[in-house]
């Protein structure tokens, strides 16, 4: 299978998990319903996202047992709405508010840098230094962290902004390492290294 059945499936079933938490647990407070809109479209997005520009890395073949341990190790994302709506846990409006804002933030950077990824890519290849990428050459990655630290700021808990950090040691930093490894094969990589953050934007 394609590494990308599990990821795709656990993206557009989340807002199937939330909604039957909030049914369980009887939590239907702002925070709940937040927390749905945002998770929930979100999964949508990256799957609208996949039919339109697809990511070339989710496209490897992996066996089922690694689809299978891929679709839980992502599943550790559900921790959020679990804590949130099992502990009856309502954010205050302020908190909301920022939740709100740093998600599309990072929904605008995440799903906007890939699509020029991959449309430039499309038409030529090579060296992408401007747009998104002018002073980040990260802004995908930069992105889907802010999104789901808006998701960890609704639930006012320490354990999803752990696994967020876990993603970040595990799946981010190796894979922004080894595009850094592959753009050196570029002569001008150095010069753009030098006037592009890894992660966060230089000025």
């Amino acid at each position: 299978m394609k590494l990308k059945y599990p990821i795709n499936l656990h993206k557009g079933s989340t807002s199937i998990f939330v909604l039957a938490l909030m049914v369980i647990y009887q939590n239907f407070t702002i925070g709940a319903w937040v927390y749905l809109a945002l998770h929930g479209t979100y999964g949508i997005l990256w799957l609208l996202k996949d039919r339109i520009y697809p990511d070339k890395q989710w496209e490897q073949e992996v066996s089922l047992i690694a689809g299978i341990f891929g679709f839980f190790f992502v599943s550790l994302y559900w921790v959020a709405p679990f804590i949130l709506i099992s502990s009856g846990t309502i954010p205050s409006p302020p908190l909301i508010a920022a939740a709100i804002s740093i998600n599309i933030l990072g929904i605008f950077l995440h799903y906007s840098s890939d699509a020029q990824k991959y449309y430039t890519l499309k038409y030529k290849s090579g060296l992408i230094t401007e747009g998104f990428f002018a002073r980040c050459r990260n802004t995908n990655y930069l992105g889907e962290i802010c999104i789901y630290l808006g998701f960890a700021l609704l639930v006012q808990h320490w354990l999803p902004f752990a696994i967020l950090g876990l993603f970040a040691t595990v799946v981010f930093v190796p894979n922004m390492l080894k595009k850094n490894k592959s753009l050196s094969r570029y002569p001008e990589f150095e010069e753009y290294k030098a006037n592009s953050g890894l992660l966060l934007p230089q000025v």
